[in-house]
Parts: structure tokens; C-alpha cells; sequence
């Protein structure tokens, strides 16, 4: 049924009626299965419990059972080891909740709702607003993929609410695009800092890498700063906005917020300035006072100025997680001004990191499973067995990503598969800065086949994983054989070490 649009509605032209194209018909088969099939994101982590729990005692790991060294970090059976990780991401935890409440306080503010209020203006016709938000996605996540999670998910809602025809379910998941391509090869990739580093990265890692090439570090300039590893970055990126063009469906099969049982409300309200009114109590003055906003803030600019001029591994290196979500709030505080609009975003912004704070402990889990029973190794060993120096980084590429699937943990997990990664590398002569870029590549692609990493964005767009991931699915089968041609013909342009 026609509806209406609001005063603060674009009016577009609709495009005639076209047949849908051969990807856009293969995006609307897998999405009309997925809606059917598949579970809700919290039912993807009980199946990959038990699905890792299977393949560990094929393979002849224990039910039970622990190390004698205490210290271990291995030899675990698969109860105790699921229990020992199953809180091993709670510090990890906190920090992407930190981080969605963070990003959806900056996104929202005035300042920002603006600037995403203009940017959602700029497509004029559904497919390009799909293309336009897939690149969007991969740009800022390039930069770095926490804001991007958010800032694009917003957009992407607010472009949907003012452009008529836009298919939502697609558009939500071009916001998510970045995760699932670019954002490892970028200025927050944590295998690349991490290497980078003497201080970030572990000893057992730095030997291996010194047994390689004489120095226990790999400098940015041999991983995201190749220009083999930014071609690479470049050409997916091209794919994937192409791609996005063609994934658009059109007309009749397009299906809006409304369709899906969302309700899009505008980004920039006209009661947003209400908190501005003259307050009565000297308790309510200081609640609608932007001076304590703007002391804070000077305060913690001044802690950041420190931080960053002592920190030994180098500005970039030391621009963690924990100092991120603290930019973000200082951020937040200074846009919304007074900290009554501040608490009110907040608040708002709590429910989408309720997937997270109930998720993710059960991911720490899994990643107990695979880790400290030495499940990690053996899979790895088969990869490797059944390659040779020009396969190498294609079987790592697949390794990372199959492995990423069961145990997302945006890079954490190279720690413990950085030894014998890059043994191998070295043993093959396959160049390790290479193997770094290749591990990423990979391990991002395996965010566009689960849920883990959708669940900021899903909560901001208001919808289930199984609206969105026949889409990313589609986005992987072009995507993923690009980055193993890739991976495979730039090697042979690097020298070892």
C-alpha cells in the first residue's frame, strides 16, 4: 500500500520496472533461505559449541582433562577448556560494549547527525544508495572498523528512511561491508600492530619472526604499508562495490524498513535542543551545563597528549581498544554539550549491546576449545601438509577464514597461531610480512558467513542475521576467490625473508 512521505522525506524518482540481475536474483535466493533457515546470531553460537566439541573428539581430544603444568596453556580437555575460555573475552567484552554505547553517542549527537543527515542525501536511486554505503562501510573501516561499525549502520538507516525503494535488508548489509573485507588491511588491524611491536607482541611470536629475518618485529612498511598488500586492499574493494551495484533488487522485490517491522525515526529530532531550557534547581543547572562537558574533556585530552608521547611502541601501536572507547566518550561529551543529552543517548544506545554482553562469553568458549586443547595446531597442520610454497598463502587464507568462523576474535587469536604460521613461512621461504596480510584478508572474510561481528550493526538496523546474510554470502563467493588469486600471484613478487 502507497504511503505518504513526511515533510522530511526526499522525493525521488522511482526507476521503471527491470527484470533483476543474474547476482541480485542469486542474493534474493539465498536471503529468501536464510530468512527461512537460519537461526537468530545466538543460535549460530550454541551450533558452534558443539560443532567444535564434535570435531575435537574426532580428532582425539579428551571430554575432560587437565595439564599437569598449571601454567599451561594447553592439554586441556574440552569441558575444562571450554570453561577456561568461556570468560577469557570479558575484558574484550566490555570494550565492544563500550564501544557500540560510545559510537552510537557520537553518531547521534547534532553535530554528526548532521553530517550523516547530509551524507544520506547524497544517493539519488536505490542501487546507488547500496553501492554508496558498501563503500562508505569499507572506507571508515578502513580507517578504523569500530567507528565504522556504527557510523555506517546509522547512515545506512537514516539513507533507507529518506530514499524510497531501498531494499533494507541489503543496505544493512552493505553497513556491515567493511568487517568483511578491508578493515584487518587497515590503520586497526591488530595482527599487523601486533608484530609491529615488541612490546605487543609475545616473545614466542618474536623468536619465530627473528628466526626469519633477524629482528623479532615486522614493521607496518612489510604488512598494511606493502604495496602488494594495498593493491590487494584496493582491488577487493572494487569487487565488492561492484558487487553491491549489482546486488540492489528492484522494485516489487525490494523490501523497506517497514516491510521488516522497522520503524525508522529521524536522526535529527526537533526535540533535541529541549534539554537547552533554563533549569530551576542548582542540581538541574548542572546537569544542562556544558562546563563540567568542556573540563572533563580538557582533562582527558590532556591525559591523551600524555599517553600518546609516552607511549613506547609508538603513537600508532598504542591507539588500543581502551583508548578508542575513552576518545569516543570525550567525543560524545563535547557534541552533545550537556551531560543530560549525553545520558539520554546513552541510555538509548544500552540495547544494542545487549547481543554482545550475552554472546560473547560463549564465543570465549569455542575459542577455549580450540586454543588451549591444541585443536588450533592440528588444524593448521593439515592445511600445511597439503601444501607447498606457491599454495602457501591460499591454504592460509582458507585456514584463517574457516577458523575465524568458530573463533571471531577480530585478531586476538594470532597470538596463538602466529608460531607456527610463520615457522611454516619460514621453512617454505614464503615472505612473513605477506603471511600477516594474507592471515587478515582471510580472517575478514570469514565475518561476512557469521554473526559475531553483525551485532552492533544488526542492533542499530533493528534486524536478525538472517535478513542480511544471504546478501554478505553472495559478497563472499565474489570477494573470497578474489583475495586467494591475489594472495597467491603477489607473493611471488616479495622475497624472503
Amino acid at each position: 500500500m502507497a504511503t505518504t512521505p513526511g515533510a522530511d522525506e526526499i522525493e525521488k524518482p522511482q526507476p521503471e520496472a527491470e527484470e533483476e540481475g543474474r547476482i541480485a536474483r542469486i542474493a534474493l535466493w539465498f536471503t529468501a533461505f536464510t530468512e527461512r533457515w537460519l537461526p537468530d546470531a545466538f543460535g549460530f553460537v550454541l551450533i558452534g559449541t558443539f560443532l567444535i566439541a564434535a570435531l575435537g573428539l574426532s580428532t582425539g581430544v579428551p571430554i575432560v582433562g587437565l595439564p599437569k603444568d598449571a601454567t599451561a596453556s594447553s592439554g586441556f580437555g574440552l569441558v575444562d577448556a571450554w570453561g577456561k575460555g568461556f570468560w577469557s573475552l570479558i575484558q574484550f567484552t566490555l570494550q565492544m560494549a563500550m564501544i557500540i554505547i560510545g559510537g552510537y553517542a557520537v553518531a547521534v549527537s547534532p553535530p554528526v547527525a548532521r553530517l550523516i543527515a547530509r551524507l544520506a542525501r547524497v544517493p539519488s536511486t536505490p542501487r546507488t544508495a547500496i553501492a554508496f554505503t558498501a563503500a562508505i562501510s569499507m572506507i571508515t573501516s578502513y580507517l578504523n572498523w569500530a567507528f565504522s561499525l556504527i557510523f555506517t549502520a546509522i547512515l545506512a538507516r537514516e539513507i533507507a528512511r529518506v530514499l524510497r525503494g531501498v531494499d533494507y535488508r541489503a543496505i544493512g548489509a552493505m553497513a556491515f561491508l567493511g568487517l568483511g573485507t578491508v578493515w584487518a588491511q587497515g590503520l586497526s588491524g591488530s595482527a599487523a600492530l601486533q608484530v609491529a611491536s615488541a612490546g605487543s607482541s609475545p616473545k614466542a611470536v618474536q623468536d619465530v619472526i627473528k628466526a626469519g629475518r633477524g629482528s623479532g618485529i615486522i614493521p607496518l612498511t612489510d604488512t598494511i604499508f606493502l604495496w602488494q598488500g594495498m593493491l590487494a586492499t584496493l582491488i577487493v574493494f572494487l569487487v565488492a562495490v561492484g558487487v553491491a551495484w549489482l546486488i540492489a533488487p528492484t522494485g516489487a522485490a525490494a523490501k523497506s524498513a517497514a516491510d521488516l517491522g522497522v520503524d525508522l525515526k529521524p536522526l535529527i529530532r526537533e526535540d533535541d535542543t529541549a534539554a537547552s531550557t533554563g533549569p530551576r534547581r542548582p542540581g538541574d543547572w548542572l546537569e544542562h551545563s556544558p562546563v563540567f562537558s568542556i573540563l572533563l574533556a580538557l582533562f582527558g585530552l590532556w591525559y591523551l597528549i600524555r599517553y600518546f608521547q609516552h607511549a613506547q611502541s609508538g603513537a600508532l601501536n598504542a591507539l588500543d581498544l581502551n583508548t578508542i572507547n575513552l576518545i569516543l566518550i570525550l567525543l560524545a561529551l563535547l557534541l552533545h554539550w550537556r551531560p543530560a543529552n549525553l545520558v539520554t543517548a546513552v541510555r538509548d544506545a544500552a540495547p544494542a549491546a545487549s547481543g554482545v554482553l550475552l554472546q560473547f562469553p560463549l564465543y570465549g568458549g569455542i575459542f577455549g576449545m580450540i586454543a588451549y586443547t591444541g585443536l588450533s595446531k592440528t588444524i593448521a597442520g593439515w592445511l600445511v601438509n597439503l601444501s607447498n610454497d606457491f599454495f602457501y598463502p591460499a591454504v592460509i587464507g582458507v585456514y584463517s577464514c574457516v577458523l575465524g568462523i568458530f573463533v571471531p576474535s577480530g585478531g586476538s587469536k594470532w597470538v596463538i597461531e602466529a608460531p607456527y604460521v610463520l615457522d611454516a613461512a619460514n621453512q617454505l621461504q614464503v615472505n612473513q610480512g605477506w603471511m600477516v596480510v594474507v592471515y587478515d584478508l582471510g580472517e575478514a572474510s570469514a565475518n561476512l558467513l557469521q554473526p559475531f561481528w553483525m551485532l552492533p550493526t544488526l542492533a542499530i538496523l533493528g534486524l536478525k542475521a538472517r535478513h542480511i546474510m544471504g546478501y554478505t554470502f553472495v559478497m563472499f563467493l565474489a570477494c573470497f576467490p578474489a583475495v586467494l588469486i591475489l594472495v597467491t600471484l603477489l607473493a611471488r613478487t616479495l622475497p624472503f625473508p
